[in-house]
């Protein structure tokens, strides 16, 4: 009776074979390429386009050094004057009064800024001490004796955003040429605690760049100073890879580093079942998008969706499985081995030998 029983009924598998998955019928159906990874592969896929999440690092180089002391104004500041008149009959100051104070004198969109009984002074483009010299000398026309203690309140074209990320978002003023983005960062309370590989995303413009932020600590000349409305984002790295099949766990697996290698990715998924995987048939599942397709295999894949089959019984499968770069999206498949059903139906034969007495 148990070896009817055994023989009438199907065995359940965790993982499909690779014949299955490579027959000519699946592949056809699936209108995919397959390709043998070793190392003419890892070479030739050099030129190809990349593949899901990340770019390469795409990163403006270091600016040259800039002099130090405060930036030039730009429209959008705000100057806050105090003149000092000694003068008699003075139109600035009142009777007995030294001094006066002009507060929020706006620098407008043309650069230039209001001044009483004097008319608009050109400003913008210039540091504090010639904006100063620039105010006295407009209103030397109406008091020759005139003094000016001039301070400025950065305006947005003169400040920083850092809008995520951080312990303390906030808008930050360019107090000092050359403020870079770890001084902004730095500012702002430092990246936020458990962000799982952060980037620092920097928005200049129309331009966006990205840039990993342990790459951005570790290489001073990326450091690069800022401008003014520059905005700075710090995002948790949102790429993930599927495993399936015949390995230690079958689930979505974050990205913890910039970049990940196929071998690295079997080492988080726990590894290939030493009983029921197929170490010969690994596949990494890919699609790429229509634009990156060359149908000659040299520029790009030959079709969209993508087979990648890794042999890792030997050493140029498992050299080459070091430097396969998994794209965000992969499916990591663990095929099931030819021989694991029989070995489970030998394992319920045997078990139920045992139950029966035999």
């Amino acid at each position: 009776m148990a070896g009817f029983a055994l023989g009438g009924c199907s065995l359940p598998r965790g993982a499909a074979m690779q014949a299955e998955i490579l027959s000519k019928e699946s592949v056809s159906t699936a209108d995919m390429a397959v390709y043998r990874v070793g190392k003419d592969l890892i070479a030739r896929m050099r030129r190809w386009p990349a593949a899901g999440g990340h770019a390469p690092v795409n990163w403006p180089t270091r600016a040259p050094a800039r002099p130090a002391g405060p930036p030039p104004l730009r429209p959008g500041d705000t100057l806050k004057l105090t003149v000092w008149d000694n003068g008699d009959n003075s139109l600035i100051t009142a009777p007995g009064q030294r001094a006066a104070q002009i507060s929020a004198v706006r620098i407008s969109p043309d650069g230039s800024a209001f001044l009483p009984y004097v008319g608009r002074a050109q400003v913008a483009g210039l540091s504090p001490d010639e904006a100063r010299s620039r105010v006295e000398e407009a209103l030397a026309t109406i008091s020759p004796s005139a003094q000016v203690q001039l301070e400025v309140v950065p305006g947005p074209g003169n400040s920083v955003e850092v809008v995520s990320g951080v312990a303390n978002p906030g808008t930050f003023p360019l107090t000092e040429q050359g403020m870079t983005v770890l001084d902004a960062i730095a500012a702002a309370g430092g990246a936020q605690s458990g962000l799982r590989n952060p980037q620092v995303r920097l928005v200049r413009g129309s331009h966006v760049w990205r840039i990993p932020l342990a790459d951005l600590v570790a290489n001073p000349r990326r450091n690069i100073p800022l401008e003014g409305r520059d905005r700075i984002a710090i995002e948790e790295d949102g790429r993930y890879f599927l495993a399936l099949g015949a390995a230690g766990t079958q689930s979505r697996i974050d990205f913890t580093a910039d970049r990940l290698t196929a071998a690295e990715a079997l080492t988080m998924m726990g590894g290939v079942s030493e009983t029921r995987a197929d170490p010969k048939g690994v596949l990494i599942l890919r699609s790429y998008p229509a634009r990156a397709v060359d149908p000659s295999g040299r520029r790009g894949p030959e079709k969209a969706r993508v087979a990648f089959v890794f042999d890792l019984t030997t050493a140029d499968g498992l050299f080459s499985a070091a430097h396969f770069p998994i794209a965000s999206g992969d499916i990591v498949l663990a095929t099931e081995s030819p021989v694991a059903p029989a070995t489970t139906l030998f394992g319920l034969i045997q078990s139920a030998r045992r139950l029966s007495g035999l």
